[in-house]
């Protein structure tokens, strides 16, 4: 269960390599949580990121699974809910694609919609639905801001965390009453590994900062969560832009 500052005792990482999702689980940990599942396709990199969140003092396995093998998602998560409960549920996982290829390549486009949408709907809902079993429980969904609006340099990214937000807001009205909180977390450019050699944007942020307003934002029972919080503002004003002066902005 959590505390009274929504602290979870226990974690369970979708994408068990996110950057965000790492910095998350340490910082969870230095609070209260004490038994972690980072669920990810198995390899060394995997592995030392359990090992390194064993170093923090945590309970930590790892859990095979892949986002496109929708057909494993009910038995291999549904398996880790019957070992106990699960107080909060990350789903960090995501795959950022190459916009200018996977224009010409309809099969690596699909790849990362059913990555970042199909796979997601899936894992989403087989958890939601092992949280509400359970009575209790966070779900809390990495969206983006570049679902907000699609922009011509990454609209097939965009389009599918589109439709992973909106997916992640109709499961929150779904659950709501239930005992299970889902939250939504909109970052704009994260510093990361998935962004290494892009040039950056304004407002950009960091895995760390992205973990603290996901600790707050559950502090709160926050539904949705911008990182920076100035997005909000932001994003307000360029979903109102006009189309045919949007197309000429520099994004």
């Amino acid at each position: 269960m959590k505390d009274a500052f929504g602290a979870p005792q226990s974690l369970l990482v979708l994408g068990g390599t996110s950057e965000i999702g790492l910095a998350t689980a340490r910082r969870l940990i230095a609070r209260r949580t004490r038994v972690v599942r980072l669920a990810g396709r198995p390899s060394p990199a995997l592995t030392a990121a359990a090992d390194s969140l064993r170093a923090l003092g945590a309970d930590v396995r790892t859990v095979p699974f892949d986002a496109l093998d929708t057909e494993s998602h009910e038995e291999r998560l549904g398996k880790i809910f019957t070992e106990g409960d699960v107080d909060m549920v990350l789903l960090a996982f995501g795959v950022l694609g190459d916009q200018a290829r996977d224009e010409s390549d309809p099969v690596a486009a699909v790849r990362v919609a059913q990555t970042n949408y199909t796979g997601a709907v899936s894992a989403g809902l087989v958890c939601a639905g092992a949280l509400q079993a359970q009575g209790h429980g966070s779900l809390v969904v990495l969206s983006s801001v570049a679902g907000e609006r699609a922009r011509r340099a990454n609209f097939i990214y965009g389009s599918s965390k589109a439709g992973l937000d909106a997916f992640a807001q109709g499961l929150g009205d779904a659950l709501h009453g239930t005992g299970v909180h889902v939250m939504v977390v909109r970052p704009g450019f994260v510093r990361s590994k998935m962004t290494a050699g892009l040039a950056e944007a304004p407002l950009a942020t960091t895995p760390e900062a992205v973990a603290g307003a996901i600790e707050l934002g559950l502090r709160r029972r926050s539904e949705t969560v911008w990182v920076p919080g100035a997005l909000r503002l932001v994003m307000s004003a360029v979903r109102h832009v006009p189309r045919p002066l949007f197309r000429r902005l520099p994004v």
